[in-house]
């Protein structure tokens, strides 16, 4: 695996390190972010120009960017021509090209990268196995992985079930410097192939019980070295503001729960909350979230828009100049070449994207957080 091309950072100004972060480097950004009530968007990347609109936009709010890849996003980035067979060798290859070009690129922005997977449910564990196995191939010859976390989505499975396989990544992982975020209960609606659009409401909120059970198990393994992905109404998909009946307030009761069990007086936070499926939330309700310890939260539906929103107000602009390689309202004998080229479209859409990512910076309160 080849060595990522070590570049000076760029003039943007920052307390942290720069680049893709890991381990201990990682670990003072989350805690920097409980500190300072932000939380980092998590972006899923199915292609480069995506990656790129998202290092784009964390050098322009100056603040942290998680790429994250899913199993569909790694198939994509190996080419749909290639099929991906039940071993995962296919989604694996194109996850790792993934992550090998933001380790080439990420030193460029001048700001933290967190680079991560989406979601792996139990039928994935060859995917995530494979890329554990990258991390370890890593680690061994550079001290870090990879990868910086990488998330076990097994919510499906029962709870015990559900925390062993937790367990034993993380203790395998953690070996390596590598953090892992776990999911339970439910999250609404449907991203990349899961599908929970038909579940009963009562699966969507997680109890203060439950995490705090996941607390304490994985804490045995790796304290710190973890996230918790809880449910409390949030829903992946398209709906609009107010339709969404998130409880943000099970996260804080949760924090409050485990303070008082395990005697923590240090912090009223102890445990790092994701917050999936972002879609028809408020900013208050986002911000609220943060307040009781959201560090992260993934956005996926909304840059999918904003990427094809770019490429429709380009041909919408463009119209007269695409309809072959020659002829325009200019002349017949005129060349469209500048209007055609992939690259002219894909701009707008990178730019469509960077700009509803520092809406999402706004949102999540991280505008200028590498400064704070």
């Amino acid at each position: 695996m080849a060595r990522a091309l070590k570049v000076e950072a760029a003039e943007t100004a920052t307390i942290m390190k720069a680049g893709v972060v890991t381990g201990k480097d990682f670990i003072a950004i989350l805690e920097h972010a409980k500190a300072n009530e932000y939380a980092i968007p998590a972006v899923n990347c199915t292609m480069s120009p995506v990656t790129n609109a998202c290092l784009e936009a964390a050098k322009e709010a100056n603040a942290p960017m998680m790429i994250q890849f899913s199993n569909g996003g790694g198939i994509y980035n190996i080419g749909k021509g290639i099929k991906n067979e039940a071993d995962q060798k296919a989604s694996i290859a194109g996850t790792i090209a993934g992550a090998l070009h933001v380790r080439a690129v990420a030193d460029f922005y001048g700001v933290p990268i967190i680079l991560h997977t989406d979601h792996c449910a139990k039928k994935l564990l060859p995917w995530f196995d494979g890329l554990v196995e990258a991390n370890e191939d890593y680690f061994q010859k550079y001290g870090e992985p990879l990868f910086t976390s990488h998330m076990l989505d097994l919510s499906e499975e029962s709870m015990e079930e559900n925390l062993d396989i937790c367990k034993t990544y993380l203790k395998r992982m953690a070996a390596i410097d590598c953090f892992l975020e776990m999911e339970i209960g439910i999250t609404g609606g449907e991203e990349d192939g899961v599908d929970n659009s038909d579940v009963d409401a009562s699966e969507l909120y997680s109890t203060p019980e439950e995490i705090y059970q996941v607390y304490t198990e994985l804490n045995t393994v790796a304290p710190g070295m973890f996230s918790i992905a809880a449910a409390f109404g949030n829903v992946h998909g398209v709906y609009k503001p107010g339709n969404v009946k998130l409880t943000p307030e099970i996260l804080g009761n949760a924090q409050k729960f485990i303070c008082e069990k395990e005697g923590i007086t240090d912090t009223t936070k102890p445990v790092y909350f994701v917050f999936h499926g972002g879609s028809g939330s408020t900013r208050e309700e986002i911000r609220e979230a943060i307040g009781y310890g959201v560090i992260k939260m993934n956005i996926d539906t909304d840059t999918q828009w904003s990427f094809w929103d770019g490429v429709r107000e380009y041909v919408a602009n463009n119209e007269a100049y695409l309809q072959g390689q020659i002829g325009n309202p200019e002349g017949d004998d005129k060349p469209n070449k500048n209007k055609y080229d992939p690259r002219a479209w894909m701009r707008c859409a990178e730019l469509a994207t960077v700009k509803r990512l520092m809406i999402a910076y706004e949102d999540l309160n991280a505008v200028g957080a590498c400064a704070k």
